[in-house]
């Protein structure tokens, strides 16, 4: 006997087949009406067809104007192709995503956790992939690309882990935010134990992570030299706040990397490492969590930032669900409209506005399905 149940997944992906399928029996001439009238619906609603770049840009134009865009890929951790190819394919498919937007973004950040173990094979496989990306590349570096043999290798492919550039009256920052203390040298780890460790949500036996003392007073040496009125973007793996401490969600210095960027008029974080739809706002600052292309972690059970509006739950039995690469347009105010490009979702944009105002306008769309 056949099984009459359907979940709500099940009909949520039932309906857009049979509505693409659809779409195939229409003539031409019907095909572009109903297209015209989908796309105002779309735009009218705020919403978007799925894995449309295109339509982005017809709801944008309800904003601000963008100054100029970058595109982002994020924690892809990878395995030798010999071991597991999944993540090497979702990391193509982001690369494709990326070359294939209209206009080309500025740059592209990746944003950290390339590795999976920090293993020489996963990191030049990484780096040999992103060298097909038409747009320049600022990389960051992740844990998982870090804690094997310290950051030497990553150095080697791609320079120093902390850096700042100006681009178009924008000051660029890139921090290595997921340094630890030494929890290894007394229990006379091995490098790759050390590596397992940190790799880990919640284990017990590592440190939080921080920017570290010498960090920060790299940071007030080269933001010295920045006007208080010119925006400042930050890159950093970790998000530049406390996000629940048992998972290593966690940047122990926080606090004072905040204390920092302060008197700056207009400042945007954006970071990784969390692989969930994140939004946040403390104070001047603005905080914006990047897509994985690898596995969308669970929302912790507490401290979720009041301005983020979950994804829906991903679909445990696709490896794509829940996952995705973006992109962020950096307005003529300096601050961002962040672009989620979730791969089988409707894309969601989270709009600067909508940060500025504590949530009370431009609010994204409310997800239907249940969150996780």
């Amino acid at each position: 006997m056949a099984n009459k149940f359907r979940s709500i997944e099940t009909k949520h992906y039932a309906e857009r087949e049979a509505f693409f399928e659809g779409l195939k029996k229409l003539d031409r001439r019907a095909f572009l009406r109903v297209a015209g009238i989908s796309a105002g619906i779309v735009a009218g609603m705020g919403k978007l067809t799925p894995q449309s770049f295109q339509l982005v840009n017809v709801a944008e134009a309800q904003g601000e104007k963008p100054k100029f865009s970058f595109a982002y890929i994020s924690d892809t951790h990878l395995y030798e192709n010999k071991l597991n190819d999944r993540f090497v394919r979702a990391i193509l498919k982001a690369v494709d995503d990326v070359n294939a937007l209209d206009p080309q973004p500025d740059f592209v950040l990746f944003g950290g956790d390339l590795a999976q173990l920090g293993q020489a094979g996963e990191l030049k496989l990484g780096a040999q992939i992103l060298k097909s990306v038409k747009a320049p590349i600022k990389m960051m570096v992740g844990e998982h690309d870090w804690f094997l043999d310290m950051g030497e290798l990553w150095r080697d492919l791609f320079g120093s882990p902390n850096y700042s550039f100006d681009h178009k009256g924008v000051h660029f920052v890139v921090l290595n935010s997921i340094l630890e203390k030494d929890f290894w040298t007394e229990r006379k780890l091995t490098p790759m134990e050390r590596m397992k460790i940190v790799a880990g949500l919640d284990n017990g036996i590592q440190s939080r992570f921080e920017v570290g003392a010498e960090q920060r007073q790299w940071l007030q040496r080269d933001l010295a030299k920045v006007a208080k009125t010119t925006p400042v973007i930050v890159f950093s793996h970790s998000p530049l706040y406390k996000y629940y401490k048992p998972w290593n969600f966690w940047t122990d210095d926080a606090d004072e990397v905040q204390a920092i960027l302060k008197p700056y008029d207009k400042v945007t974080v954006i970071h990784g490492h969390t692989h969930q739809l994140l939004s946040n706002r403390i104070g001047n600052i603005q905080f914006h969590g990047m897509l994985s292309t690898a596995w969308p972690w669970p929302y912790a059970p507490e401290g979720l930032p009041a301005l983020t509006v979950p994804m829906n739950r991903a679909d445990p039995f696709s490896q794509f669900d829940g996952c995705g690469d973006g992109r962020m347009d950096v307005l003529e105010s300096g601050l961002v409209d962040k672009v989620y490009n979730l791969w089988q979702r409707d894309p969601i944009t989270v709009r600067s506005g909508y940060l500025a105002s504590n949530g009370k306008q431009l609010a994204p769309p409310k997800p239907k399905l249940p969150t996780y």
